[in-house]
Order: structure tokens, then sequence, then C-alpha cells
């Protein structure tokens, strides 16, 4: 159950219904059309509260749409941090945007495994694991950094730190406002037991 109901999308003003069309449009890259659900839970939870939502999600659209980061290193890095915060609906609502970043499936799955696993290129492992890292010790180790910085800009390391930060606060919000996964989210939701299926 949502600890904090949702504001219904015909209860948004307008001067909201127009800021979140343009976000939603800047990050997906076309205006959903009506049938387009996912997301509408959380944005009507933020939707109830215009001057914190637009001020954040100017912020994220920065993450989403102008990221130094590849849409693919981008996903991987939220995809684990979701992971890593056991948060079900972030995963899900990621899993769909690191599938049309070309993630595969098996890709997606082995987020939940070790992210040191052989299977990643260097660069990729590195930054799985500064994810890892950032979560746990609020820095990135030095051995970590050091691999980073040989295959990473400054704006890029910037961005990394950045987007975990970003997505453990969106994960620690969508956790304790009980926001609940849209019915189109419903087929990408973790099987992992480290995630289950709450939210």
């Amino acid at each position: 159950m949502a600890r904090i109901a949702p504001v219904p999308r015909a209860e948004w003003s307008a001067d909201m219904t127009a800021f979140i069309a343009s976000f939603r449009n800047s990050v997906i890259g076309e205006e959903p059309n009506d049938n387009h659900q996912s997301g509408t839970n959380l944005l009507g939870t933020l939707a109830g509260y215009p001057a914190l939502t637009k001020p954040f999600l100017s912020f994220n659209r920065h993450l989403l749409a102008e990221n130094t980061l590849s849409a693919r290193q981008r996903e991987l890095v939220i995809l684990r941090v979701a992971h890593l915060r056991q948060c079900a609906y972030e995963w899900a609502q990621h899993a769909i945007l690191a599938a049309r970043a070309g993630i595969s499936p098996e890709e997606i799955t082995r987020l939940a495994q070790r992210p040191d696993a052989p299977d990643w290129p260097p660069g990729e492992r590195s930054l799985l694991c500064a994810t890892g890292e950032l979560l746990a010790d609020g820095t990135i180790g030095e051995d970590t950094w050091r691999v980073l910085a040989d295959e990473f800009d400054e704006k890029q390391l910037m961005d990394l730190v950045f987007t975990v930060g970003t997505y453990a606060m969106v994960a620690m919000a969508l956790r304790s406002f009980g926001v609940e996964p849209e019915t189109e989210l419903l087929p990408h939701l973790p099987n992992s037991p480290y995630l289950g299926n709450g939210h």
C-alpha cells in the first residue's frame, strides 16, 4: 500500500502537467501516448509537491538526457543501485530503459550478481565496483578510482558519483513512500531473492 497516495493525472495542475510532459519528452525522446503508464505512480507522488518536484526533475533531466556516461553505462549503474538498495520499482523501470540502451536480458540478470565477474569489460566492471563502494563507504576506493581514471574523463567521473547518489535517493523515496509499480512494470519486477517483489 502506498504511504503517500499519488495524485491522479486528471488532478495535476496545468503547470505541473506541462512540466512533467516536457521532462518525459526530454528523457524518453518522444511524448508518451495516453496509454503509457510507466512512471505515473512515482510522478503522481511527486506531483503533489511541485516546489520539490520541479527542481529535482530539472536536475534528474541532466542525468537521464545529458549524462556524459553512455546510456548503457548509466543504466548499468542505476540497475546496480536498484539491486543494492533492494528497490524493485527502480529495477523494473530501469530494466526497460536498459533494454532500450542495448543491455541484454542476460546482462540485466548478471547485474544482481558479483560486479567483478569476468564477463564484464574492465571499464564496466570498474563502474559497477565503484557503485558498490559509493553505497557502502560513501567514496570510491583508490584502486577503483585509478582504473576509472584511465577509462573516463573528469566529467564522466562526476556524473558517475551523482548518478549513484541520485538513484540511491530515489530508491529510498520509492521504498519509503510505498510507490506501487504500474501494470506495465509488473513483467520487469526482479526475481532476485535480494529484491523480491517489494518496493
